[in-house]
């Protein structure tokens, strides 16, 4: 039976944060993969920041290429027509597409969408399709959330490293240095292809 780590998100561009804590939370719960997945068209977030997805696909690749426990999955963005990206439709993708392998998946999801599971689309599904990990973001505690979905998931602590896609984006815009924040391949392929310069 094999163990899928299911780690979505915009990816707007993934950073070095990410990789750490994919990489922390595959060792902890003994993961044979971790999937990085790509949004298509993300429900929550204001689709006018986040360049386009075939960009986005291509940093991962980069990102992940010298980790054999790393694998980038498109699901969401091959269903990008369809309409905005649902994780529980996700999962029901995924549980379809490695049926045959007995596959067992752990979602990974932030604190911070913890806090606001309960807006999610079919929030309670999640715990039907996958096991809930969630690991720690800066600024937000346990204590924060008021949900009753925090009694199910598993807490997987992973480094605090307060890197954000969203200062990395500001940063290349001011023209400031985004040098170990993300890897070498993702900071040349962002200049060579002029993305984030607003």
């Amino acid at each position: 039976m094999t163990r899928y780590g299911v780690f979505g998100g915009t990816f707007n561009p993934v950073h070095n944060a990410h990789l750490i804590a994919a990489e922390s939370v595959r060792e902890q719960m003994h993961l044979d993969k971790v999937l990085f997945i790509p949004s298509g068209v993300p429900p929550l977030k204001a689709s006018r920041e986040i360049i386009d997805a075939s960009h986005r696909l291509e940093m991962i690749k980069i990102a992940i290429e010298d980790n054999p426990f790393f694998e980038v999955c498109d699901i969401e963005i091959t269903s990008a027509g369809k309409g905005k990206s649902f994780t529980a439709d996700t999962l029901l993708a995924l549980r379809e597409r490695y049926n045959n392998e007995g596959a067992t998946f752990y979602l990974i999801i932030g604190m911070d969408n913890l806090v606001e599971l309960h807006t999610w689309k079919n929030p309670g599904k999640l715990f039907m399709l996958s096991e809930v990990v969630v690991i720690n973001r800066p600024g937000y505690l346990i204590s924060d959330v008021k949900n009753d979905f925090g009694r199910q998931v598993i807490y997987t602590p992973v480094p605090d490293m307060d890197i954000s896609s969203s200062d990395i984006r500001f940063r290349i815009q001011e023209k400031k240095s985004v040098k170990y924040l993300v890897p070498a391949g993702v900071e040349k392929y962002i200049y060579e292809n002029n993305l984030y310069t607003g």
